[in-house]
């Protein structure tokens, strides 16, 4: 075992080591991805959204190889956190919905999960080249960055779950029953008792549209902050060794929190899906009724 580890740990090392230059300098992530080319719309957290497209890509293919009743080796595992995936979010949501949204909450949680534990491979925000403008100023342009660490991509997968969201919405519950489910009043009234309780569950519901037009917005910056922090503070924890020590064990410091890191990519993975669902179960609840489609 410690014949395959060794070289991959020295690997790991020697690239943590590579964030800093010949003076020890520290390269501190910047809050935007950078554009690796003037002239090509690529940036080094883009190359990092292919790369675990690719992965996931590649493990479909390799699980499914050789499909079998029984299933064995990679397909197992494959059908083991498929299927608990889909009966988490299946008694959360109900039996219906699931099996029409689980393409969506399936292909979030991994691709959310491959990204975030790709962003802390080693080499990932330390490998790159020093770049100079007009002035002779200059700054370090890393080649990889965290996917999730770029709240491009974040804001994107929310705005489209917010897309998503509106459309299930609307096909389960028709646009009077969208509607009434922001404004209409809940609960039994009659009289004068229901001519005093509508403005006030048309302010209510006001205040739901306020708090649907948030939800990208928080699930955008949740993800985001929570990845960019992590990677920002074990470059922090790097940065605490002196700097002529700085090339050969900078990243002492940070090694106990890495494996913690690991912990917060599945979590916020999990956190992202989950809410996402959630926010689908409060719009599309139909209670106890049953759904003859």
């Amino acid at each position: 075992m410690m014949r395959f580890l060794r070289p991959i740990l020295t690997f790991w090392i020697l690239c943590l080591a590579s964030a800093y230059g010949a003076e020890g300098e520290h390269h501190a992530l910047p809050l935007n991805a950078d554009p690796l080319h003037p002239f090509l719309p690529i940036s080094n957290s883009m190359i990092m959204v292919w790369g675990a497209v690719g992965i996931i890509v590649l493990f479909c293919r390799l699980a499914t190889k050789k499909m079998s009743l029984v299933p064995a080796g990679l397909q197992n595992f494959a059908e083991w956190v498929v299927e608990a995936l889909y009966d988490f979010l299946e008694g959360l949501i109900g039996e219906h919905m699931i099996k029409k949204t689980f393409w969506f909450f399936g292909a979030t949680f991994f691709f959310i999960l491959v990204s975030n534990w790709m962003g802390l491979i080693p080499g990932v925000g330390t490998i790159g080249w020093h770049q100079y403008d007009a002035e002779g100023n200059h700054r370090w342009l890393s080649l990889l960055r965290g996917a999730n660490a770029d709240l491009n991509l974040t804001a994107a997968m929310a705005i489209t779950f917010a897309i998503l969201w509106f459309y299930w919405a609307v096909t389960e519950n028709g646009i009077k029953g969208f509607l009434g489910h922001i404004f209409a009043p809940k609960g039994n009234f009659g009289g004068l008792i229901l001519i005093l309780m509508v403005p006030v569950f048309l302010f209510v519901g006001f205040l739901e549209v306020i708090s649907i037009m948030i939800r990208p917005v928080a699930l955008s910056f949740r993800l985001y902050g929570n990845i960019y922090g992590g990677e920002q503070t074990l470059e922090a924890l790097m940065a605490l060794i002196p700097s002529k020590l700085q090339m050969f064990i900078s990243w002492m410091p940070a090694l106990p929190f890495y494996f913690v890191e690991l912990l917060v990519g599945f979590v916020q993975a999990l956190v992202f899906t989950l809410l996402c669902a959630i926010f689908l179960k409060l719009i599309c609840d139909h209670g106890d009724e049953d759904h003859a489609h």
